[in-house]
């Protein structure tokens, strides 16, 4: 019988990892994005609830994991791999980068409060301005990444850096490596 679940790919195939967080990350901004069109005529409800409790878990766990396998690992072997016209490419990708999770971050904090409140019955409201502002960005980098980083990363770095980036990125996750 097929699983019905999305697999997550294995951590020696960490770009696709990557990849995988991002679907992940596109399903929570539609959520979002339902919860905005749900509330006005429909009010807080257990399914209010319920989703704004899958946001919530997402983005204050494994979104931050996400930008530290970029941070920590994933730009740090490309930069020191990359030469030429790649590192100059990089180097302006990882400063849009580095400000777009700068800016994620403060715009999570707005957002998280508003879930906060609706998964809890105290709020009733979600900002679809304060949503809008948030999925653009997410996709506006997704596809920075997906469309300059990945290829990049596919290309140049080697099998053992690949190898290293996935072991850092399972250990980040506490996710012991099977023997």
């Amino acid at each position: 019988m097929a699983n019905l679940y999305d697999t997550a790919p294995a951590f020696d195939e960490p770009i696709a990892v990557i990849r995988h967080c991002h679907e992940r990350i596109r399903k929570q901004l539609t959520t979002l994005d339902k919860l905005v069109s749900y509330l006005p005529d429909r009010g807080v409800d257990e399914s209010v609830q319920a989703a704004a409790k899958a946001v919530l878990k997402y983005f204050n766990k494994a979104a931050p994991l996400h930008h530290q396998d970029e941070e920590v690992d994933l730009l740090p072997a490309l930069r020191a791999t990359v030469q030429g016209e790649d590192a100059h490419l990089l180097e302006k990708a990882t400063t849009t980068i580095l400000q777009h999770h700068k800016e994620m971050d403060r715009l999570w904090q707005t957002l998280r409060a508003q879930l906060e409140a609706l998964e809890d019955g105290s709020g009733y409201d979600l900002s679809a301005a304060d949503v809008e502002d948030f999925s653009a960005l997410y996709r506006e980098h997704m596809a920075l990444e997906e469309g300059q980083i990945a290829p990049l990363a596919m290309r140049v770095l080697s099998e053992q850096q690949m190898r290293e980036l996935g072991a850092s990125m399972q250990e980040r996750r506490g996710i012991v490596p099977a023997t």
